[in-house]
């Protein structure tokens, strides 16, 4: 059944999901009916703990603790698996409409965090480029440029939609420093929505307001308080929105939490949980529009092939990205297994890349918009060792 969503009581429940929770989004509108939505995970995420490639042997002798039993993986075909946190992109994956892309970095070799991340966000090899990629996309869509717009929901714009296509912001008067009356009276307003009212309870439990808080404002009237995940809940709510005639189009998720230099095992499993439960929200709420819809996962780097000394792993190179949707040609790992004998690492150390994340990228967009090369050297400059990838898409 269709929900009636009001701009105004959208954009309130969607800043205050996004404050109180680790899961930042941003909002475009574009002349099309296919929806394109970009999930940065960042911190950088353990390609090899995501995507366990099981069937290497020297995967043990370089990270035997932070391997999970073989049965308790989640078999891809015979040489990867998913971590056992990402059911809903397993069975996704099984329908075909999951694609994970292994050994895969972009054009950079930094390790910090910061000069990474920017350039994911740029899609370029170094400084000197202030627009997204993103915003550059949306600028080569029919009329891109005036009838496309970005709508940042929070504080701040995401460096992947700055650019010379307008884009807007939201965020509620005192957003910098809501009061924690502010968000009762928030959550008390949206109770009775059936997409932000639960959004916006879990949005404020992930941000650890006091229960008396949660109790008097958004219990409901069995007298319970739904539980659920921060990102999963935003999701939801988006997905509405992306699925609504006349809605937006695009959109782009910041996910924090990735960084795992220590007790690995114990920390990666909930942010992967978060993000598998993410997706599954994404594709339920966009109902059919998921027929119509990719998503691009990706993070900034990977991290070290061999463990540290903290039972974790340190910055590294390659990782795995993934698509999701029902455009996706999925159902398979695509990767150029580079190996993980010591001769094989790269620098004697990480993950050897043999994908471009801007071929990734340039692929699914061109795919997806019917981009020719001159439009994908617009949105990726100086990329053209970075072929599209292609057969992303079902045709």
């Amino acid at each position: 059944m269709p929900i009636a969503l009001t701009r105004r009581a959208s954009l309130l429940g969607l800043a205050t999901i996004a404050a109180a929770g680790r899961a930042r989004l941003a909002l475009a509108s574009a002349p099309t009916e296919q929806r394109f939505v970009v999930v940065l995970l960042r911190g950088a995420l353990d390609g090899m703990a995501a995507v366990v490639p099981y069937g290497d042997a020297n995967l043990a002798r370089l990270r035997a603790p932070l391997i999970p039993a073989k049965d308790a993986l989640l078999d891809l075909g015979g040489f990867f698996a998913f971590h056992s946190a990402l059911t809903n992109l397993h069975r996704l994956y099984r329908k075909g409409d999951v694609l994970p892309v292994h050994a895969i970095a972009g054009p950079y070799r930094t390790r910090s965090h910061f000069e990474a991340q920017d350039l994911l966000q740029t899609g370029v090899d170094q400084a000197g480029i202030t627009s997204g990629w993103l915003n550059r996309l949306i600028a080569e869509l029919p009329a891109g440029g005036v009838a496309g717009r970005g709508l940042a929901i929070g504080m701040g714009m995401p460096l992947l939609l700055r650019g010379a296509a307008r884009v807007g912001s939201y965020a509620p008067a005192g957003f910098a420093k809501p009061s924690p009356d502010l968000y009762a009276h928030i959550a008390a307003l949206n109770r009775p929505d059936p997409v932000f009212g639960p959004a916006i309870v879990e949005g404020l439990r992930s941000a650890h307001l006091d229960h008396a808080t949660l109790d008097n404002a958004t219990m409901d009237e069995s007298g319970s308080v739904p539980h659920g995940y921060g990102f999963p809940v935003l999701a939801r709510a988006t997905g509405a929105l992306l699925a609504a005639k006349g809605g937006p189009r695009i959109a782009a998720f910041q996910l924090e939490g990735w960084d795992t230099h220590g007790n690995q095992v114990a920390l990666l499993h909930e942010p992967l949980a978060d993000l598998d439960a993410g997706i599954a929200a994404l594709r339920i709420s966009l109902g059919p529009a998921w027929q119509t819809t990719t998503i691009l996962i990706i993070t900034e780097f990977g991290r070290t092939a061999r463990i540290n000394g903290t039972q974790g792993t340190d910055h590294g190179t390659a990782t795995v990205a993934f698509l999701a949707g029902g455009l996706v040609a999925g159902g398979r790992v695509r990767a150029t297994w580079p190996g993980l004998a010591d001769r094989q690492l790269f620098q004697n150390r990480d993950l050897a890349p043999t994908a471009d994340i801007r071929s990734l990228a340039k692929g699914v967009i061109a795919a997806q918009f019917g981009l020719d090369a001159a439009a994908l050297a617009r949105v990726f400059p100086n990329s053209a060792d970075a072929a599209p990838m292609t057969g992303l898409l079902r045709a």
